[in-house]
């Protein structure tokens, strides 16, 4: 029979089966993100498609034409991410729509769905993560490794919380495929190159962990073999570690080729699926490494593949087009790797993890050996871990209670449930049976904590079994039980009323509500009203009926309560409601009016009887209510006229809701009612609604009434708002006949909408007692000469006066009109205007004067103003007028007088005297006026004369324009007249620009030949002599000649720069000549005529030095080199030497410039010239010459030139040019390019510079001269700045063995800093590691250690890592290098003495955890060094986790002086179990820190019991109060019988805030509290409530006592009155009063006390 395989196989579809051409199965083309989606991009003649093959619908194939580089299906939707080029878009297929898109700026090279949000982009250079979430752009995660470059992409993965990503890549290397993995952390940012193929992310949850471990696993295939590695990331603290795992992975002889390409981890089954080039698949087991199944599925390359998350294995595609999977078989895998394998413990755990089957009997023959072995605690480990839970059952937990429990153990079955509860849930019968004894030890705690964690199975059973103990623990079982009717019951009993109907509604249950309610009112009256609401509210309707609800809190007289029932349940305000809601009214309006009026105003409810409860609110005096539900007009007006009762505000806000017709009928009932009452209101309800009820309504009511005073506060709110010309009219009206002569005045001075005309009517037929009102309309509305008329005919006059004096003085212009058309006297007016001082317009005074020809009535008035100091223009203007008019010798006063305007009274002149208009426009330089009434006069000669004068260019223009016809006649008077007469040059200069700017060149050459040439006053002006050469060479250049030669006195150099720029060059040589300017006459000759032989012949012939120059310049421009040399010399000319040396240098002409440069030594010692020449020399090889200059004293810059011959190699006269300066450095650079290298050492040590050092290091280097590379290189390596470059020199060139040679000779000099002695333990680290200790011991101080760590990481020199570690003072990483590297690293004692010095506790930790699993014999040494650091209660909990206490038995012993309560419950448990019991008694006497409860139950059955321990009273209450069981505090308190541990209690309570407890122990321990002390802490800390029940009871049995006493003495009195009735007595009755003191005390008491019970029973507080 064929062995059953582990796995199972399947072949899914065959994609060219449905029509997918074989050339678009591959790489580049398919994509597989999930085991849903297969997309493939296809070319189809000349179209571009994308396929999509749903693999959960495989038929149903989706076609679309898109092209595209790239296309990914989203992982779970369809959804598809498309690539072309560097445009980036994503799709919504079933949507239709663009999620979004991206324009990368480098080219994606790979991507793939990292979730279902999220796409991971790798570029050429970095790797980016896009979500396809809101408007977010791609965002950098991290750069990629050199060590990727040029390999192809072929996977990107990230784990589970995206910190940790790989990012794998392949490439062809010496004929096979290397695999390269770059490995980057995003907590830390940094990376790490892994050789690898193919690799995956998992998580695994180790036995004892509390959180799964994060591991990476990678497959690599190299030319040594193959590798599988499994190693933990993140290593989550408290978890053990996972050990890193590395497996050799099989391949058989005949796959030498084969490599892995794929590799996915189910987390179903943490088994390991790695898949190959050439379609072999292996099967890993995450925890352990081992090889489970290995085998060949496809015989072609599976290219792509992607998790299965159906069956938990790998699904993939190969070349073919197969879709095939592959995943575990359950049912054979562990009989597989028991049978083939023989892999017992692989089976078990396998099972175990996966509750597969295949190792049941396995499981139950150990669990039988174990527990007849008496090996419980392992058995009970079997059974809580077994497959399936095949043995947790209730056979096995009768089996573990039936054992025996020995002295000093723990009982199997508390160790088997600790086992299922640190593994996961219990099942229902292992809950019940764990309860119960939890419940017996009152630790309900622990039953809650496990239900919070969900350890325990929740059932009806466990429910009833915590019900009597703890109700909402009950609650809470039978809720996740599932048992609904003991859910409601609870849900009852703790009053939670609400929940009740929702899990009715939740889970379907429909409990009878009705009988619930009525139970829920008799228990809780109060919350009865809450849940019956409660009922009525639900939302699928009520579940009780309302009326009878009603019923039943009327039938108790529950007003209140009713009305707070039917207000929430009839808060939908539905019509079916009506009744209820006129019954809620009416029983509120009968019995609390006010509840009625709230819930009216809230406006609730809508479809109760308005009627009859419109009634019912006026016979409540709720008229307010009453009118908003009254709707006849009978009834509004009603009651609306009780508006004393009414709130105002709300009455003027009712009448919004009235017609106007209603609200004018009501308003006339109010004032027919009681005007004076209901005046107010009206007045503002008339304002508020006066748009709505009109203005002529309401002011046709209040006259109808004949209230002006109602119409005037009426008009007074709306006045301002209205536009209405009626209204404002009214309203003066109101005012005046109210006499509100201020409002009168303002409303007139400030409304813009009344009829001025009615109001000016109406205000003079008012007869006011102040016109001021009818002043300011008339003002205003510019009725003066009506308003003059009135008052002067009402002899008013002084309201005249007042007008033009306060109100408005610029209308006294008018007033003066209108008194001179009313014929008022003059001296009147005359007296009217002087006692005017305000601001008055002039001009409208002088208009209205003049028009009526009484223009002379104001002269005392202007000259009044003049004598003030007026400069009015309008005053002098109308002075003017009157002296012009009156011919009073006007000509001065024009002339003199500087405020008139002068163009208005020109204007005034030019019919009347022109002569006086020029007077006035010539004064104000009224140039265009001027020029008018000159044409027009014929008054040429003023005119020239005023021109001249005036000197203003525009005004020339304006009169020489060609459009003046009478420019002629002033020319003509210009030239005969005015600058004949002027003596002023400025005034011929000015004038005769004019001319210029005119263009009158002919005219102009006239004017200035007759001044000029004819003997006058200007014949020697130089000015105008120019003026004549330049209007000539403008003009007629045949007269330039002529005037150059009969002139004498003209600017010579101007006037020839004008000839020759305008070309006249002949002229202005000639005016050079003649004025003996010869370099000018040269540069004629030169620049412009060009003729260099004139030039050369001038030169000749004036023979000075500077022409000679300017030829020299002149041949130098025209390249003529020899001739401008030589003319240079024959100008003894050196100043042009830089121009001179630079085009001879380029030209080559050294000789020629040899001789200029000698000659320009002898003139200058410039030295730019002495160093041209020592280069010239050098050219010409004149050496002995050059050594001439540099032996004798010379200014030359012999170092630069030097560096000129040293860069045209010129290296022999750079040699003698460096020596003489001592230029050691240049000279050493120059001998070693002539191949002197000792010369060159020599001079660099003369020279003494880096510089210089580094070139004949590197020259030597290069030569191979390495002795005296060294030589260079000692004097370098003193430099920190040089050493780098110098390294780096040496290592480039592979000379690795003399840089450390000079780096060890370059250790002893005296300048030997730091990053010598570092670069040297570095070059140690890479090239001769066994040198690298040595070198550290000595030099460690000398080092900067950082770097060096750096190094000896990179290198993996662990121990030097340490060494280094340790001396910078870097204890925690020591350490943690010392345990992660402890084969190399590691060593006892150094150890101890730096996990002493670490500053991170943690460590600690993680060297015990290190120490339990290399070194556990050494784990107490260790722990004596960190007791004074550690925390005791970790650590004993690290190892009774592990189960390993008995390793650290003397560190308990050492520590047990700190008297901690885990060290001591860790030792007595350790010698309970030693059997050790006399150390444990010695122990628990000297010892007061444990749980001496718990060892005291532990030694219950033995001989060794301190139990006695227990009844120290005050020790168990401390104990209870630790454990907050207050109970048993308060119970041992009563025991113990003693009253000042009680009280000691009391105050425990009230210093703690534990009211409730306080109550709670005065029950308790009633008899043994005194009640002074009760009073007292009751008192001073405000606990009189809670101490209330104890003080009633103890009044009620002190009453009962003296009740007794007084019926006792009153027996004995009675008695004792019968025995003395026959005796006399001796003082008589009331002598000395009672004979016992005792019945005036309580006695005297009122027995009112003896009904104080308040239900308190004897001895019973309620509790």
């Amino acid at each position: 029979m064929a062995e059953a395989l582990p796995i199972r196989f399947q072949e899914h579809v065959q994609l060219q089966s449905l029509g997918i051409n074989s050339a678009s199965i591959g790489f580049n083309t398919l994509t597989l993100e999930s085991d849903r989606f297969i997309c493939i991009r296809e070319t189809t003649g000349e179209q571009n498609l994308v396929v999509i093959v749903d693999l959960t619908d495989p038929t149903n194939v989706i076609r679309r034409p898109i092209t595209a580089d790239s296309a990914i299906m989203n992982p779970a939707s369809k959804v598809i991410a498309l690539k072309a080029g560097r445009q980036l878009q994503i799709f919504n297929l079933e949507m239709k729509t663009k999620v979004k898109a991206h324009l990368m700026h480098d080219d994606v090279e790979f991507w793939k769905w990292i979730s279902l949000k999220s796409l991971a982009l790798v570029t050429g250079t970095s790797v980016y993560h896009w979500s396809m979430e809101g408007d977010s752009q791609p965002v950098k995660v991290f750069d990629r490794h050199a060590s990727l470059t040029g390999n192809q992409i072929i996977n990107y993965r990230v784990n589970s919380d995206e910190k940790w990503m790989v990012l794998v890549g392949i490439s062809s290397q010496n004929g096979r495929v290397a695999g390269a993995m770059q490995l980057y952390s995003k907590a830390r940012g940094v990376s790490q190159p892994i050789e690898g193929h193919a690799a995956s992310f998992a998580e695994l949850k180790l036995d004892g962990a509390n959180s799964p471990s994060k591991l990476f696993a990678f497959a690599v295939r190299t030319t040594t073999g193959a590798k599988l590695h499994v190693v933990e990331v993140d290593h989550a603290e408290g978890n053990p570690v996972y050990a890193k795992k590395a497996v050799d992975v099989y391949f058989p002889p005949e796959a030498s080729g084969d490599f892995p390409v794929a590799m996915q981890i189910s987390q179903k089954y943490s088994i390991i699926y790695l898949v190959t080039k050439f379609g072999f698949v292996h099967l890993y087991d995450l925890e352990t490494g081992t090889c489970i199944y290995m085998n060949r599925i496809s015989g072609d390359t599976i290219f792509v593949t992607a998790e299965h998350e159906a069956t938990g294995g790998v699904i993939g595609v190969n070349r073919k087009g197969q879709v095939l999977s592959v995943s575990v078989d359950e049912s054979n895998l562990v009989p597989y790797i028991v049978n083939t394998l023989g892999n017992t413990e692989l089976a078990l755990k396998v099972a175990s993890r996966n509750g597969l089957p295949g190792a049941d009997e396995l499981y139950v023959q150990r669990f039988q050996q174990l527990f007849q072995s008496g090996n419980f605690g392992e058995a009970a480990k079997v059974a809580a871990t077994s497959p399936r839970g095949i043995l947790r059952t209730p056979q096995t937990i009768e089996r573990f209670k039936q054992v025996p429990v020995a002295a000093g153990q723990m009982s199997p079955i508390l160790q088997y449930f600790g086992i299922l509860l640190e593994k996961g849930e219990l099942n229902k019968y292992e809950s019940l049976e764990l309860a119960k004894p939890v419940l017996a030890q009152g630790r309900k705690q622990l039953l809650e904590k496990w239900l919070k964690e969900d350890k325990l199975e929740c059932s009806e059973e466990l429910g009833d079994l915590v019900k009597p103990q703890d109700v909402n623990l009950a609650l809470s079982v039978y809720l996740r039980a599932e048992v609904p009717n003991k859910v409601i019951a609870c849900l009852a009993e703790t009053k939670q009323y609400p929940k009740i109907v929702l899990y009715a509604n939740k889970v379907g249950y429909t409990p009878d509500y009705a009988m619930l309610l009525q139970h829920v009112m008799r228990m809780d009256p109060d919350n009865g009203t809450e849940f019956a609401t409660l009922l009525a509210n639900n939302e699928g309707g009520p579940l009780v009926d309302l009326e009878k609800v009603v019923d039943v809190f009327m039938s108790q007289n529950m007003i209140q309560q009713a009305t707070a029932f039917l207000l929430e349940a009839l808060k939908d305000n539905l019509p079916q409601h009506a009744h209820l809601q006129t019954r809620l009214l009416e029983m509120n309006l009968m019995h609390a009016p006010q509840v009625a009026d709230a819930i009216l105003g809230n406006e609730m409810f809508t479809h109760y009887d308005r009627a009859s409860i419109a009634t019912m609110c006026e016979k409540a005096g709720l008229y307010q209510r009453a009118l908003e539900h009254y709707t006849e007009d009978a009834d509004i007006k009603r009651v609306l006229v009780h508006t004393h009762l009414l709130n105002p505000e709300w009455v003027i806000a009712y009448f919004g809701r009235l017609s106007v017709e209603q609200s004018l009928a009501c308003l006339r009932e109010m004032l027919d009612v009681n005007m004076r009452q209901n005046l107010q209101i009206v007045v503002q309800v008339a304002t508020k609604y006066s748009d709505q009820l009109g203005a002529a309504k309401l002011i046709e009511l209040f006259e109808s009434y004949k209230t002006f005073e109602g119409l005037y506060h009426y008009l007074g709110a709306v006045v301002n708002l209205s536009q209405d010309p009626e209204v404002i009219y009214k309203y003066i009206e109101a005012a005046c006949k109210t006499g509100q002569i201020k409002e009168v005045e303002r409303i007139c001075r400030e409304s813009n909408f009344y009829n001025p005309e009615k109001v000016k009517n109406f205000l003079k037929d008012a007869k006011l007692t102040d016109q001021l009102p009818l002043i300011i309309v008339c003002d205003r509305f510019d009725f003066v000469h009506d308003l003059v008329l009135y008052l002067y005919q009402n002899n008013l006059s002084k309201y005249i006066e007042t007008y033009v004096q306060k109100v408005n003085p610029s209308r006294t212009p008018a007033v003066i009109g209108a008194l001179l058309d009313v014929g008022c006297d003059e001296s009147v007016i005359k007296s009217l205007l002087m006692s005017v001082r305000g601001d008055m317009p002039i001009g409208e005074l002088v208009d209205q004067t003049e028009k009526r020809n009484r223009l002379k009535l104001l002269l005392p008035w202007l000259e009044t103003k003049v004598n003030e100091g007026s400069q009015d223009p309008e005053v002098y203007n109308a002075i003017a007028k009157i002296y012009i008019d009156s011919n009073n010798n006007p000509e001065p006063f024009l002339k003199n007088n500087a405020y008139y305007d002068s163009r208005t009274i020109g204007k005034y002149c030019e019919k009347r005297d022109p002569y006086l208009a020029f007077i006035a426009y010539e004064r104000g330089q009224c140039d265009v006026e001027l020029v008018e009434i000159t044409n027009n006069n014929s008054m040429f000669k003023h005119q020239a004369r005023y021109l001249v004068k005036r000197r203003d260019a525009d005004l020339w223009a304006h009169v020489l324009s060609n459009d003046n016809p009478s420019r002629r006649s002033l020319i003509d008077q210009v030239v005969a007249t005015a600058l004949p007469e002027t003596q002023d040059p400025e005034d011929v200069s000015i004038t005769v620009k004019a001319f210029m700017q005119a263009y009158l060149p002919n005219e102009l050459i006239e004017l200035l030949e007759k001044i000029i040439l004819e003997n006058s006053a200007f014949s020697d002006n130089s000015n105008l002599q120019n003026l004549l050469i330049l209007t000539a060479i403008q003009a007629d250049k045949s007269k330039v000649m002529d005037y150059i030669n009969r002139l004498t006195n003209f600017d010579a150099p101007d006037i020839a720069d004008h000839a020759i720029r305008n070309g006249l060059f002949e002229e202005a040589f000639v005016i050079y000549r003649k004025h003996e300017v010869h370099a000018s006459a040269i540069n004629v000759l030169i620049e412009h005529i060009g003729s260099i032989d004139r030039a050369y012949e001038y030169a000749e012939k004036v023979d000075t030095p500077e022409v000679w120059s300017r030829l020299g310049k002149a041949q130098l421009d025209g390249l003529r080199i020899k001739e401008s040399i030589d003319s240079y010399i024959r100008a003894n000319d050196p100043n042009n030497f830089a121009e001179v040396v630079s085009l001879a240098s380029r030209a080559d002409k050294y000789e020629d410039l040899v001789r200029y440069l000698q000659m320009a030594r002898k003139e200058s010692r410039e030295p730019f010239i002495e160093s041209e020449l020592l280069f010239a020399y050098a050219k010409t090889g004149r050496t002995a010459d050059l050594e001439e200059i540099l032996n004798s004293p010379n200014v030359a810059q012999v170092q630069a030139i030097g560096d000129r011959c040293y860069e045209e190699k010129m290296y022999g006269p750079a040699k003698l040019l460096y020596s003489s300066i001592s230029n050691w450095a240049r000279l050493a650079s120059t001998l070693v390019h002539l191949g002197e290298y000792q010369a060159a050492v020599d001079g660099a040590r003369k020279a003494n510079s880096t510089k210089v050092w580094k070139d004949v290091n590197a020259a030597c280097i290069e030569h191979k001269e390495f002795r005296l590379a060294q030589v260079c290189g000692l004097s370098l390596v003193v430099h920190p700045e040089e050493l780098e470059e110098l390294i780096r020199l040496y290592e480039h060139q592979g000379y690795y063995e003399q840089l450390m040679q000079l780096l060890e000779a370059g250790l002893g000099l005296e300048r030997a800093h730091m990053g010598m002695f570092t670069e040297l333990a570095i070059l140690y680290a890479r090239y001769h590691p066994e040198r690298m200790m040595e070198h550290l011991k000595i030099f460690w101080s000398r080092i900067n250690i950082p770097k060096v760590i750096r190094s000896c990481e990179e290198a993996h020199l662990w121990t030097e890592l340490v060494f280094l570690y340790v001396h910078y003072d870097e204890y925690d990483n020591a350490a943690i290098t010392m345990m992660k590297h402890s084969p190399d690293a590691w060593e006892h004692g150094a150890f101890k003495e730096v996990v002493v010095k670490v500053s991170n506790l943690e460590i600690y930790y993680k060297a015990l955890r290190f120490y339990l699993d290399e070194q556990p014999m050494l784990l107490n040494d260790l722990l004596a060094v960190m007791v004074a650091r550690i925390d005791h209660n970790r650590v004993i909990q690290m190892f009774q986790k592990s189960d390993n206490l008995p390793l650290i038995n003397k560190y308990l012993v050492s520590v047990q002086s700190v008297d901690n309560q885990s060290v001591n419950n860790a030792y007595h448990d350790l010698l309970i179990e030693e059997e050790d019991y006399e150390r444990l008694r010695k122990s628990v006497d000297t010892y007061n820190n444990f749980d001496n409860i718990a060892l005291a139950k532990r030694l219950e059955s033995t001989n060794c019991s301190s139990s006695a321990r227990n009844k120290k009273w005050r020790q168990s209450m401390t104990l209870s109060k630790q454990d907050r069981l207050y109970k048993d505090a308060m119970e041992t308190a009563a025991e113990s019988r003693d009253t000042s541990v009680a009280e000691e209690l009391l105050q425990y309570f009230v210093e703690s805030g534990h009211k409730e407890c306080f109550a709670a122990c005065l029950y308790i321990c009633y008899d043994l509290v005194r009640p002074d002390v009760v009073v007292e802490l009751s008192w001073r800390h405000g606990l009189q409530d809670f101490a209330m029940p104890y003080m009633v009871q103890f009044t009620r049995e002190y009453v009962d006592k003296v009740d007794k006493l007084e019926k006792a003495q009153a027996e004995w009195e009675s008695k004792e009155s019968k025995e003395r009735s026959s005796e006399t007595p001796i003082l008589g009755p009331g002598g000395l009063g009672n004979s016992r003191m005792i019945t005036a005390g309580p006695g005297m008491i009122q027995s009112q006390a003896t009904g104080m019970n308040m239900g308190y029973g004897q001895n019973q507080f309620g509790f």
